[in-house]
């Protein structure tokens, strides 16, 4: 059963890096960026470009290896567990450091907030019980 889960945790990792290569777009970076100066502005860039690599290759690793992230082997165990980290800290730099107020207005935004958080809620939780079952099987 669990194996579907990560399947589903796979899908919306893939979906949302697709979502969010509209944020640079409604965001408006180009613009925002441009007043940084260039190797800052490079630096952001390849920033945004690991992250979304790191959620293309996490969404097809569960999408398409469900079993293999769930197999209790140490090698699953630190890829799960590594994953879990990384949408913990999403999770946690959501409300600890983001300026939140900053957003765009509108319920629009307040809605995908919500749905944004909500996924790290659910990603954060799926790999960390991975990653227990891993290493207690």
């Amino acid at each position: 059963m669990f194996r579907w889960v990560m399947v589903v945790a796979g899908v919306a990792q893939l979906a949302l890096a697709l979502t969010s290569s509209a944020v640079p777009v409604v965001l408006g970076w180009r613009e925002e960026t441009a007043k940084l100066k260039p190797l800052t502005r490079h630096i952001f860039w390849t920033y945004a470009g690991y992250i979304f690599c790191a959620h293309i290759a996490f969404g097809l690793v569960s999408a398409l290896a469900p079993d293999a992230l769930l197999d209790s082997s140490t090698l699953a165990a630190c890829v799960t567990g590594f994953i879990a980290a990384w949408w913990g800290a999403r999770l946690t730099l959501q409300f600890a450091a983001l300026d939140r107020s900053a957003r765009p207005p509108g319920a629009v935004y307040v809605l995908l907030e919500l749905l944004l958080v909500s996924g790290f809620v659910f990603f954060t939780g799926v790999y960390v019980y991975a990653t227990w079952r891993n290493v207690t099987t």
